[in-house]
């Protein structure tokens, strides 16, 4: 592998060791090469990213991952915070100077935020990944057979819930995660009865959610990328269930979504949003969109805000081959009532944030 080099005006500086080095520091320096609103942005392999985060966070930085084309760019950004040293020094300056670029000659598949490098998988998990996948496949088969008997049924007798057919979703994810971890549920009591439409919100961890989900027995409408519905079995089962399709970055796709989401409770179903709208890489809860919140203010149902705890550990956002131990606490609050989608929006997140917070 090459050595990971330092870029600024068209110079390069090679980099040795890790820790703060790597980002540019050292003890008598009083200025960083780096710009205050773009940050520090690099390629590298998850081993040096791993580092460059720690050393990251000694020195008040924030850290951010995009990925294009399958290659992980992660930006290191300055905290405006009053007690970051480098922050000041950056705006000291009468010119910010250029963005860094820091990348390697091997780039690897993943994210940092999970933590390790995939060479540091314990074997145990790859292998309870690989146990649990052909578990959830050999499981799907069967069960797709008996939810494409009883299809005709449902279009006829409940077109909208379609309750059978998310009866037998409940016993796939249950006989899919029953070998390989136990999920607690506390506030089971708060659920609304299965014939009472509402919006049901969750934060999103890990792929592990929409399992843990479906064994709540709740006949909600998911929202998926459309994408998912080409795959065998799973995504034809996603049909038969009614799970609603939606293109992202399509506005009109996502006002369609909307539409359909209010028709159903209309009709009398219920619809789950993940109102961050993608996975938190870090277990941290992001922001909430407000579309969950149309939706329910403008059909006056209740929200139910629900929080996953433990699916981000056991099987990490960009990690999605491998399964760890652990467990997974769901926790139903009580549902929230209300005619103005901010007002809502702000309340939901605030009880799941402060489950979350509880945790730790």
């Amino acid at each position: 592998m090459e050595a990971v080099s330092l870029s600024r005006h068209g110079a390069s500086l090679p980099l040795h060791g890790y820790g703060y080095q790597e980002l540019g520091f050292s003890s008598a320096s009083s200025s960083l090469p780096i710009n205050s609103s773009r940050g520090l942005r690099y390629r590298s392999s998850l081993h040096q990213q791993a580092n460059l985060r720690n050393a990251a966070q000694r020195y008040c930085f924030s850290s951010i991952v995009r990925q294009c084309a399958g290659v992980s760019w992660c930006y290191l950004t300055p905290n405006k915070n009053l007690y970051n040293p480098w922050y000041n020094k950056l705006l000291s300056g009468k010119r910010n100077p250029r963005y860094v670029l820091v990348r390697s000659g091997v780039a690897k598949m993943g994210t940092h935020e999970a933590g390790y490098p995939l060479s540091e998988v314990p074997l145990s998990s790859k292998v309870r990944g690989a146990c649990f996948y052909a578990t959830t496949a050999i499981t799907a088969i069967f069960l797709f057979m008996l939810m494409l008997g009883a299809h005709p049924i449902v279009l006829l007798m409940d077109r909208y819930r379609r309750r059978i057919h998310y009866t037998i979703a409940k016993m796939w994810a249950s006989l899919s995660i029953a070998p390989f971890f136990r999920i607690k549920y506390e506030g089971l009591e708060n659920l609304p009865s299965s014939n009472s439409p509402a919006v049901y919100v969750s934060n999103h961890q890990s792929f592990l959610d929409i399992y843990t989900l479906l064994t709540l027995g709740r006949s909600f409408k998911f929202i998926s990328k459309t994408a998912i519905f080409l795959f065998p079995i799973i995504g034809w089962a996603m049909f038969m269930m009614g799970v609603i399709p939606l293109k992202r970055m399509d506005s009109r796709s996502q006002l369609d979504c909307l539409k359909q989401c209010m028709e159903l409770i209309r009709k009398g179903a219920s619809v789950f949003f993940f109102p961050e709208g993608t996975r938190s890489k870090d277990g941290k809860l992001g922001a909430f969109k407000k579309g969950a919140f149309s939706v329910a203010a403008k059909t006056k149902v209740p929200v139910v805000p629900i929080t996953l705890m433990g699916t981000g550990s056991i099987m990490p956002p960009g990690f999605e081959g491998i399964l760890n131990m652990g467990s997974v606490k769901v926790v139903i609050h009580k549902p929230v009532v209300g005619i103005d989608p901010e007002a809502l929006c702000n309340e939901a997140r605030n009880v799941i944030a402060d489950a979350l917070s509880k945790q730790c």
